[in-house]
């Protein structure tokens, strides 16, 4: 049998429908910044409750955008996870602003607790980064940031529908980055992303930077990017965004599946504790495992498409490297970045499918 990772196939296995709309939008010409694209942008805010959606690129536009809109660059400072996807320190570093990490928790998400020891009198924000769709404690994440008076831009690629207590992650900060890559929760044909801001002021300015600063078609503001989320890309979203909470509710469920189900391995298997008032979206799902690579592999021989989600940390890649950091300044994100695997939990798998992935993680361990 075979479990992939990737279930773009099964997604799209009927997609005349996303075509016929392609089509109709051929016939418009409505190509950039185009009336579907709007009609996304609203649709995508409403889904996170927050006043207004912005269109970009790409997930890592979705962060960068943000920090040039703060007027964060050159001489600043930005805290963020040093277990998080490159993206996120990309977009710090190319707004010209200095990264500056901080050791992640049991949860995979950046251990709030520790951001305050990261603050110097040039720090300017707070990026935190909801992991695998793990939401990070969020309120004491705004306690400190008000505490100092910082900004707050969260990224939250990776969790599309998470939320705490509620409140949709994405809605805490100033702004948040969301992505809408292929492989994402809610996705598209390609690179995507999208700001959500409740901000007025925040959402002019972000509309400036993402079209070459244009007032009109005569006048700019000031210079500025290409960065518009493509209509055609709009249109296949908003074919999608009414799928949602099915995906958000299917990934959830088989999450919890494989939480019950390799609760009897403790000896050799790490679950990260799941908080109630927490709705964690398992972009990825992710635990602690003893014997990882050889495990990885077996899944893989067997036709399980396991993945590691990453083997070595921001702060040890050699793009870190002027940043100055060592191995062992971070060292729960080196243990896990050892042990953590990742499984396929998408909303495409079959229960026989599930109950595979089940059967071979314990073949392996029982037969150590």
């Amino acid at each position: 049998m075979k479990v992939p990772f990737s279930y773009l196939d099964r997604q799209f296995a009927d997609c005349d429908a996303i075509f016929g709309d392609l089509k109709a939008l051929v016939k418009t010409g409505d190509f950039t910044l185009g009336s579907p694209l709007q009609q996304f942008e609203n649709a995508f805010a409403e889904i996170i409750k927050a006043n207004y959606g912005i269109g970009v690129g790409s997930g890592t536009d979705a962060l960068f955008l943000p920090l040039k809109a703060l007027g964060i660059g050159e001489g600043d400072e930005v805290i963020t996870a040093v277990n998080t996807f490159v993206a996120t320190a990309g977009a710090i570093e190319t707004a010209g602003a200095k990264i500056v990490f901080v050791d992640c928790n049991e949860k995979f998400v950046i251990d709030v607790d520790q951001i305050e020891n990261a603050i110097t009198p040039r720090t300017k924000a707070i990026m935190p980064v909801h992991y695998s769709g793990q939401p990070v404690n969020m309120p004491r994440v705004m306690e400190v940031a008000k505490k100092h008076q910082l900004h707050v831009i969260e990224d939250a690629c990776q969790a599309i529908d998470a939320a705490i207590d509620g409140q949709s992650c994405g809605t805490f900060g100033t702004m948040a980055g969301f992505s809408l890559h292929p492989l994402k929760n809610l996705n598209v044909w390609g690179d995507g992303g999208i700001i959500i801001t409740n901000s007025e002021e925040m959402r002019d300015k972000l509309y400036l930077l993402r079209n070459h600063g244009m007032l009109n078609r005569d006048e700019y503001a000031f210079y500025a990017y290409n960065s518009r989320l493509d209509t055609l890309q709009a249109v296949v979203g908003n074919h999608l965004i009414g799928d949602t909470k099915w995906i958000t509710e299917t990934r959830i469920q088989n999450a919890k599946q494989f939480d019950q189900a390799f609760s009897d391995l403790p000896d050799y298997i790490q679950i990260p504790q799941r908080t109630p008032n927490e709705r964690h979206v398992f972009h990825l799902y992710m635990m602690l495992v003893e014997d990882r690579d050889r495990l990885n592999k077996y899944l893989n021989e067997n036709g399980i498409e396991s993945k590691v989600h990453y083997p070595i940390p921001l702060h040890l890649q050699p793009a870190s490297r002027s940043l100055g950091y060592k191995k062992g300044d971070f060292p729960v994100a080196e243990q896990q970045a050892a042990s953590l695997i990742t499984l396929p939990a998408h909303q495409h798998l079959t229960q026989e499918e599930i109950e595979y992935v089940i059967e071979h993680v314990h073949q392996f361990y029982q037969s150590k």
